[in-house]
């Protein structure tokens, strides 16, 4: 399939692709949708196969936060970008040539954290584009997301435990984390603090050391995550994850994690898990606290306020499952519709974001 029918087929707006040999520059920005405001996502480096793993990633990604967007209640649109390298070797010449690709598209798309980049290499961004959030706080910035986004994913989690057990409390509840970076982490920490059992399984082994010596809990390896007799599976690494192959492995009643793109085929995949009445919480609601806390940022608001809202995904996650239950369809599908409602509706006032 060429690049032009993928944008058809997801409804992008814009794709542009980005090179400067010189400071080993290749990168694909990813414009979905800004009929509600600025394309807002953040920047992944990742050393991908091919570059059409690169395209459909970013293609996927930048789909994803228009939803996200628009189920957050925000006034942004959708976009991402992608950097075809390994994370191992950044430098500043690289971010800065990035910078300018951002700014050569004139604000219809802001950059920010992802995978593999941090607020040192969006600081390097900042000296090339205005466009680009999550800088140090001491330059006035929001920081590091993955606070925000975690403390969304826990009230997540606590809104599914409630359809579930009819207690939203993670106390005593067992739930397992794959993928211990950032988020995970993050999330770790707040399951702890409530009392929850937890288990970790990351492709890394410090980072496991590091949630079990603080938060204790056990560790499994690779596949074996898939079967864990557990309340709750927590995906917080890759996406993709949950697919024809795991799904007949899983145990856990409910998936409610980090992670973008957590179901590789969003139709099929949901309907699988639908027949084996495991609770699925669409990826791209649960993980909105980032999109907040950048959001905040824009509008110069205070860090208690993009906690505040991201606590508020308990009730939009309860909101989307109660509605599928009673639509007799997945909660992806329940989500997809609200955020394609409000994205009509109010971007019929603005179609198009200059």
């Amino acid at each position: 399939m060429s690049a032009f029918d993928q944008m058809a087929e997801m409804g992008h707006e814009q794709v542009c692709f980005f090179r400067n040999d010189e400071v080993g520059l290749r990168a694909i920005i990813a414009v979905h949708n800004t009929a509600l405001g600025p394309a807002l996502g953040g920047c992944r480096l990742f050393p991908y196969a091919t570059e059409q793993d690169a395209l459909r990633d970013v293609l996927r990604l930048s789909r994803g936060m228009t939803y996200k967007a628009a189920m957050a209640g925000l006034d942004l649109g959708g976009g991402k970008a992608v950097i075809i390298g390994d994370p191992g070797i950044k430098s500043e010449a690289l971010f800065r040539a990035f910078g300018r690709a951002v700014e050569s598209l004139g604000g219809r798309y802001i950059t920010a954290e992802d995978m593999n980049t941090n607020v040192a290499d969006m600081s390097f961004i900042g000296r090339e584009t205005k466009h680009v959030t999550g800088f140090d706080p001491a330059a006035g910035g929001s920081g590091d997301p993955s606070p925000v986004t975690a403390w969304g994913v826990f009230h997540g989690i606590r809104a599914t435990l409630e359809v579930v057990y009819g207690s939203p409390d993670v106390r005593g509840r067992k739930i397992a984390i794959q993928g211990c970076g950032n988020v995970g982490y993050y999330l770790a920490s707040y399951l702890h603090e409530g009392g929850a059992q937890l288990v970790y399984t990351d492709i890394n082994a410090a980072r496991v050391e590091r949630c079990t010596r603080e938060f204790g809990g056990t560790v499994v390896e690779g596949e074996d995550f898939y079967g864990l007799d557990v309340d709750v599976l927590a995906p917080c690494a890759v996406g993709g994850i949950i697919n024809k192959h795991t799904i007949p492995l899983l145990r856990a009643p409910i998936i409610a994690g980090g992670a973008n793109n957590i179901l590789l085929d969003e139709q099929a995949d949901g309907e699988a898990l639908a027949v084996k009445n495991i609770t699925y919480a669409p990826d791209y609601v649960i993980n909105a606290g980032g999109l907040i806390n950048v959001y905040s940022e824009l509008k110069h608001l205070p860090r208690e306020k993009a906690m505040n809202d991201a606590a508020n995904i308990f009730s939009t996650v309860k909101r989307i499952i109660n509605h599928a239950k009673a639509q007799g369809v997945t909660p992806v599908a329940a989500s997809n519709a609200l955020a394609e409602a409000r994205i009509a509706s109010i971007g019929g006032l603005r179609a198009f974001h200059l």
